[in-house]
C-alpha cells in the first residue's frame, strides 16, 4: 500500500465528509489553464476539515501543497505526485470593530466587495486582483499603490506542528511580494484581519470600477495567464524592460508575450508548462543580456 492510498484511507475516517479527488486535472485549478493531475486533492468545506486533513497527512510524511486560486501558478504538464489542499472552502467573512475579518478561501475580490458592502474603504486595490486571501497575504498582494500590508493587522495560521497561531502583521516579515508564509510554506494560512476606515460607498465603488476599467484597457484579461510573469526589478518596470528587448507578442508554442502588456506571458491557446517555461527562459535570458537585470518569477511552480 502507497502513502497516498495510506492517507486516503485515514482520511476517509478522520475526515469523513471531506471531499477527495484523485489524479484531478490542475488545468482546471489555475488562471494559465495548464497543468497535469495532481495525484490527491482535497477540496474541506471549512477551517476544521482542513486543519484535520493537514495534520493527518503530516502523520504520514506527507506535506500537503495548499492551493488558492492557481492565479499565480504553473503546474508541470506531468502533474504533480503529491498532495493539495485547496483552500476554497475557507470562505467565511466577518465584520469587526474597526475592520473585517476573513478567511483564506476567499477571493480578494470578495473580500473587498465585502468591504465596499460595509461602506470600508482600504481594500479598493485589490477589487481586480485575480488570487485568493492567502496568496495575497502570502504574497502580501499589491496593485495600484496599495499593498495588504497597509491594512493587514494579523493572521491567523496552521504553523508546521499542527497548532493554530495569530501573529500581528508586523511580525509576518510583509515586504514586496514576500512574508513570512512564503519563507514557510508549510504554514497554512486560515484567516486574515484588517483595519479599514469607514468611507462614502458611492467614493469606494468609484475608485473600484476606475481601476478595474484600468486592468481592462492595459491588461490581456481575455487569455489564460497568471498576471504579471515577473517581479519588478529595483529601480526599473519588467514590462518596459521586456518590450524594449523587443520581446512583445513572441511566442513559443501556445505561450505568447501578451501583445496588451509585455509584463505577461499569456495562454493563447494550447499553450503546455514546457513552452511557457521556455518563453520565460529567453525572456530572462534576453533581458540580463541586453539590459543587465535580472528577472525574478512571481509566478510559482508546482511538479517541475
Amino acid at each position: 500500500m502507497d502513502r497516498f492510498t495510506s492517507l486516503i484511507q485515514q482520511l476517509k475516517q478522520t475526515v469523513p465528509g471531506l471531499e477527495l479527488r484523485e489524479n484531478e486535472p490542475m488545468k482546471s485549478h489555475t488562471t494559465f489553464r495548464i497543468g497535469g493531475p495532481a495525484r490527491l486533492m482535497a477540496l474541506p468545506k471549512n477551517r476544521q476539515e482542513a486543519i484535520a486533513a493537514v495534520r493527518a497527512a503530516r502523520v504520514l510524511g506527507i506535506a500537503p501543497f495548499f492551493l488558492g486560486n492557481g492565479s499565480d501558478l504553473l503546474v508541470s504538464d506531468q502533474g504533480y505526485d503529491g498532495f493539495i489542499l485547496k483552500t476554497a472552502g475557507l470562505d467565511g467573512l466577518e465584520s469587526t470593530e474597526g475592520g473585517l475579518r476573513a478567511e483564506s478561501g476567499l477571493l480578494l475580490a470578495r473580500v473587498a466587495n465585502a468591504a465596499l458592502d460595509l461602506g470600508l474603504t482600504g481594500l479598493e486595490f485589490a477589487h481586480g486582483i485575480p488570487g485568493s486571501l492567502g496568496g495575497g497575504v502570502s504574497m502580501n498582494a499589491g496593485a495600484y499603490g496599495g499593498e495588504l500590508v497597509q491594512v493587514l493587522t494579523a493572521v491567523t495560521f496552521l504553523d508546521g506542528q499542527g497548532d493554530v497561531q495569530t501573529l500581528p502583521a508586523r511580525e509576518c516579515q510583509l515586504t514586496y511580494r514576500h512574508s513570512l508564509f512564503s519563507d514557510h510554506p508549510e504554514y497554512l494560512i486560515l484567516a486574515a484581519q484588517f483595519a479599514l476606515t469607514p468611507g462614502d460607498q458611492g467614493v469606494i465603488k468609484a475608485r473600484m470600477e476606475e481601476l478595474i476599467q484600468k486592468r481592462r484597457e492595459k491588461q490581456p484579461l481575455e487569455l489564460p495567464s497568471a498576471g504579471s510573469t515577473f517581479k519588478r526589478p529595483e529601480g526599473h518596470f519588467a514590462a518596459a524592460l521586456i518590450q524594449e528587448c523587443g520581446l512583445k507578442g513572441v511566442g513559443i508554442g501556445g505561450a505568447q508575450v501578451s501583445e496588451k502588456h509585455s509584463g505577461f506571458v499569456v495562454n493563447r491557446g494550447g499553450a503546455t508548462a514546457d513552452d511557457v517555461r521556455r518563453l520565460m527562459s529567453l525572456i530572462q535570458e534576453t533581458v540580463l543580456r541586453e539590459t543587465g537585470v535580472v528577472l525574478e518569477p512571481e509566478v510559482k511552480f508546482l511538479g517541475f
